[in-house]
């Protein structure tokens, strides 16, 4: 279930962008790069949502604020799907980003209500390993929408997706938060929260370091429809390689899931990282050299993405493993940072696209060096340690 709401996000980001182009000429937008804003001004919707959703969660419980949420998500996808104009298309993107935050913060949440230290970031990539299916197939089922109806027939699947979420979190889901744990919604209470997440150290580090190695995804996802179509001309083979690189996220996550409780989530996040890096250099290289084409350009991304797939959960598990009764705030606020820092830097990225692959590469390596440097920051030098988590592993386990 927990994996079925973050992808939400999922679907409504991978499966416009077969849609980009058409959108693009219908609205007749005068620069070849506005069509990222489709992507970007959903992504901004939720980096701005994350800040909200913890405190309402803490305090009202997690059920009823997903909820509301996911009828706002569904309610502006057919929203979405009247709009007469680009700019009311750009602010029903916004606003279904805005509430569709509060999957990823309280799924989160609802996590950390029952797990811990490594067995968290296990959890977590096993629900990233679930979740990951949705970027795999999202293009392709909206390649296929294209085939029967218009580019706006598409909203309304997001709508459809919705509305099932609903439903199933409605009926199945029970509440996670301890009603001993509701805490009242107070500005001094929540800003002590933020001030724990900004000034533990090896929490903010992650945290930052997380956001810089999801804005290249950020950037790709935005500018991959111009890449495959106006650089290497493969838009007819674009659902499947997108495919191809979302499915090493997902074998990622899968991998990370099997071996983080052996090797801790560290030092396998801290070796992706490196990896990533010289994944990177080689990237650069390829594309400052002009030698990149569809083979080689998709022969450096898989790798890069299966690292992030690795780096991803672990990042994140570690940067909650300091908050428990104020998981819903801690998880808000990093959500907040985390996609604050990834939108504004991958689009910023993505709007750099200039007819090469050169400015995406550049990003790809900039990012991972500024990640690796934080990492160090925030383990004081420190690397590849394994840090035991503050309960015994046997109440790690959910009780039925």
């Amino acid at each position: 279930m927990m994996a079925s709401l973050m992808s939400l996000n999922a679907l409504a980001i991978d499966i416009m962008l077969p849609a980009l182009g058409l959108i693009s000429d219908d609205f007749a937008l005068p620069s070849v790069n506005d069509r990222q804003w489709t992507i970007t001004s959903y992504i901004y919707g939720m980096a701005i949502g994350s800040i909200l959703y913890g405190s309402l969660a803490d305090r009202f419980g997690r059920k009823p604020v997903l909820l509301v949420t996911i009828a706002i998500y569904t309610i502006f996808g057919i929203l979405c799907a009247l709009a007469w104009d680009y700019e009311l298309l750009l602010i029903g993107r916004f606003v279904q980003g805005l509430a569709a935050a509060a999957m990823g913060v309280l799924a989160n949440s609802i996590i950390r209500d029952r797990y811990d230290g490594d067995a968290m970031a296990r959890a977590m990539s096993t629900i990233m390993m679930i979740f990951m299916i949705v970027p795999i197939t999202a293009p392709l089922l909206g390649q296929l929408v294209l085939h029967v109806a218009p580019w706006k027939a598409i909203f309304l699947v997001l709508s459809a997706a919705g509305l099932s979420a609903f439903l199933w979190v409605m009926t199945r889901l029970p509440e996670t938060l301890h009603p001993d744990d509701k805490t009242p919604i107070k500005f001094k209470s929540v800003t002590a929260a933020w001030y724990g997440v900004i000034f533990n150290r090896n929490s903010f580090g992650h945290v930052i370091a997380s956001g810089l190695m999801m804005a290249p995804l950020f950037a790709y996802i935005a500018s991959a429809q111009q890449i495959f179509f106006d650089i290497f001309g493969a838009g007819d083979i674009f659902v499947y390689i997108f495919a191809l690189n979302a499915g090493a996220m997902s074998a990622a996550s899968f991998t990370n899931s099997r071996i983080v409780m052996r090797f801790g989530a560290r030092r396998v996040s801290q070796v992706a990282l490196i990896f990533f890096i010289l994944v990177s250099i080689v990237h650069f290289g390829l594309a400052e050299a002009g030698w990149m084409n569809i083979w080689t350009f998709t022969a450096v991304l898989v790798p890069s993405m299966g690292m992030v797939g690795f780096t991803g959960a672990n990042f994140s598990s570690i940067a909650m493993q300091p908050f428990g009764k104020t998981a819903g705030v801690a998880s808000s606020f990093q959500n907040f940072a985390r996609s604050g820092i990834s939108a504004a830097i991958g689009a910023a990225i993505g709007l750099q696209f200039d007819g090469t692959v050169l400015p995406l590469a550049t990003g790809f390596l900039v990012c991972g060096v500024a990640s690796l440097l934080l990492i160090f920051w925030a383990e004081k030098g420190k690397l590849f340690r394994r840090v035991q988590p503050r309960v015994s592993p046997d109440d790690l386990v959910p009780q039925p």
